[in-house]
């Protein structure tokens, strides 16, 4: 039996160090209590389960310095996509060394091997619900948003558009609400064209199936909109999800089913909703304080001249339509507003 007990050794520890590096990424990364409870709970599970086997004795058959698969390194071993690819990565192994310890605990005992299945599947879940806290790779906090709709447009929508590039606008939102899907779906191409190539995200409002079909880098949805997670099951973490909130109950529920930018507000009256009774700041600020780690835009009536409010009540970007798309000089306008607004667009979250 010292094969099996070398095996259970070694995925012991493998199980271990996997969830703990969830544990720390979970913590220190997102800030997720709840999810940092799930992990060590699953981390204490396997402790339990090993106080089935004889003690010491799996410990004893261990000999790291011949162990033939010390020297073995994965193709992507070193390669990491920041804290999100760090903890993604222990998941994985994490589940395929409970796999090893159950099937090898067979060999050793019935009652230690039934335990690791269990644990097995409880991290099947802790792993979904790891990868909706993570969300996209595509997630960054965006400075200024423009909300882009040719009727309110003063110039030509293509002019506003490229001159609000000019202007310093790090996300266009094509946000078309009356437009039938291929008229929809050739806009959202047509804005990808330009904007794309000068490292500015697009996404498309409301409608995730034209956001997948033009190859846009996220969708932002409303609360009467398709819900977040059949979003996600539509185009799993390659889309960046935003979704709309307008107090900390509807924030809270988007950020744990996965909203990778949210949408807050309204700040103020709003031509675009003029029934929305605004939040304000208040809202805002207290927003920044429950989530954070999690990437907003301000939005609802923001100018260049009442936007230095919103900053100070910790706004890390806005979302504006009229301001820009309304302005004789939508390049001016725009730039006015991200002079206003803290420093360059940041990379992507954890």
């Amino acid at each position: 039996m010292g094969e099996a007990d070398r095996a259970i050794d070694a995925s012991a520890n493998r199980a271990s160090e996997g969830l703990r590096t969830l544990e720390d990424a979970m913590r220190f990364g997102l800030g997720r209590g709840d999810l940092v409870e799930r992990c060590k709970a699953v981390r204490h599970g396997l402790r339990s389960a090993l106080d089935r086997l004889p003690p010491g004795r799996a410990v004893a058959h261990r000999d790291a310095t011949s162990d033939a698969g010390r020297e073995v390194r994965g193709e992507r071993e070193g390669d990491r996509d920041g804290v999100r690819g760090v903890a993604l990565a222990g998941m994985r192994r994490a589940i395929e060394a409970l796999r090893s310890l159950e099937e090898f605990g067979k060999l050793v005992e019935p009652g230690f091997s039934a335990a690791c299945a269990s644990l097995r599947y409880a991290a099947y879940d802790l792993e979904r619900d790891a990868v909706l806290a993570f969300g996209s790779p595509r997630r960054f906090q965006p400075r200024l948003c423009l909300l882009l709709t040719e009727s309110i447009c003063r110039r030509p929508w293509r002019d506003a558009l490229r001159a609000a590039l000019d202007g310093g606008t790090d996300m266009v939102q094509v946000r078309e609400k009356s437009m039938d899907a291929s008229d929809l779906l050739r806009r959202a191409r047509e804005v990808i064209e330009v904007a794309r190539p000068r490292g500015v995200t697009v996404v498309v409002n409301d409608r995730a199936d034209i956001a997948v079909a033009a190859g846009a880098d996220g969708v932002h949805l409303g609360t009467g909109d398709l819900p977040l997670m059949e979003a996600r099951r539509l185009a799993g973490t390659g889309l960046l999800l935003g979704a709309s909130t307008h107090d900390l109950g509807e924030a809270s529920a988007a950020v744990e089913a996965g909203a990778d930018l949210c949408g807050v507000g309204a700040m103020f009256a709003s031509g675009l909703k003029p029934d929305r009774v605004p939040s304000g700041a208040a809202y805002l600020r207290a927003f920044v304080e429950r989530f954070p780690r999690t990437p907003h835009l301000a939005i609802g009536g923001i100018t260049a001249e009442n936007v230095g409010r919103l900053v100070e009540a910790g706004a890390q970007g806005v979302a504006v339509s009229s301001a820009i798309c309304g302005a004789a000089d939508p390049a001016a306008a725009a730039s006015a507003l991200r002079s206003r607004l803290p420093g360059a667009a940041t990379v992507p979250s954890p």
